[in-house]
């Protein structure tokens, strides 16, 4: 039945920013009508975490995830790991994080970091849920990190927002990862992100819109929601010269194979 369906999955989106407080009843609305059947809503803080559950019980193939961004790794650096636990029983939460090294900003110091993303890879582990795995100007070190903890015990994951380098595409295919794309692919300045996802797998890729931000072309500039994910995904079926149907359903089976507590009823329904 699916194969014969022009559906698409925001895989990371965070709608319980501020800036969606006056309409996001119409947000989730207009995704809905675009085509995009299905949400997972991330969390960054532990504040939020009861706010995306409770946004995410109110529709069906809305999900969320549960987690602590690397910006704010050092405020929650003595979370509870059997907090984050108890919370993954939940229906609706189908992942860990978002979570990984950001060494950009550094709003955290590096080991504080570090420490968390090891928590984080733990909880993955012991979960069975897939990591959401952040990760800017930390290749080198999210690599390394990745390799020597999967050595240690496997877990699944993705790399969200891919802009990183060649090697991380390589190590994230290898641990048999994800690489989501978001509407970063399509700006002008990105030549070199688009050189580096060319040959990726389509069986490794979904796709995201990272709300409120990095909205695509045509609407750069703009309030990102999940409904600006059909544009990101029309411009990668060009760019991978497949047809958009076969791309929407591509990415959406491969978003059902790793993010394995979404129902596929409540996607294809």
């Amino acid at each position: 039945m699916e194969n014969n369906l022009n559906f698409l999955v925001d895989s990371h989106c965070h709608l319980i920013f501020d800036d969606y407080k006056d309409d996001i009843d119409q947000v989730i609305e207009r995704a809905f009508d675009a085509g995009v059947k299905g949400l997972v809503v991330i969390s960054t803080q532990e504040k939020e975490f009861d706010s995306i559950i409770n946004l995410s019980e109110k529709y069906d193939n809305i999900y969320c995830s549960i987690g602590i961004h690397p910006h704010s790794a050092s405020e929650h650096k003595n979370i509870s790991e059997d907090r984050i636990i108890d919370l993954t029983k939940h229906d609706k939460v189908i992942g860990i994080g978002e979570t990984g090294l950001d060494f950009f900003y550094e709003n955290s110091e590096k080991e504080i970091q570090i420490d968390l993303f090891k928590k984080h890879i733990k909880i993955s582990r012991e979960t069975g849920l897939p990591l959401i795995i952040h990760t800017r100007d930390a290749d080198e070190e999210t690599c390394g990190l990745l390799e020597s903890e999967y050595k240690r015990g496997k877990f699944n994951g993705l790399i969200h927002c891919f802009t990183a380098g060649q090697k991380m595409a390589e190590v994230a295919l290898r641990l048999g990862f994800y690489i989501s794309l978001s509407g970063i692919v399509t700006f002008k300045n990105a030549s070199e992100l688009r050189e580096t996802i060319k040959n990726l797998p389509l069986n490794r890729i979904i796709v995201e819109t990272d709300s409120p931000y990095l909205s695509p072309e045509p609407v750069r500039g703009k309030r990102n929601e999940p409904s600006n994910v059909v544009h990101t995904a029309k411009y990668l079926a060009n760019f991978y010269q497949v047809s958009e149907k076969d791309f929407f359903n591509i990415t959406t089976s491969n978003f059902l194979k790793i993010f394995k507590k979404a129902k596929k009823e409540h996607i294809y329904g």
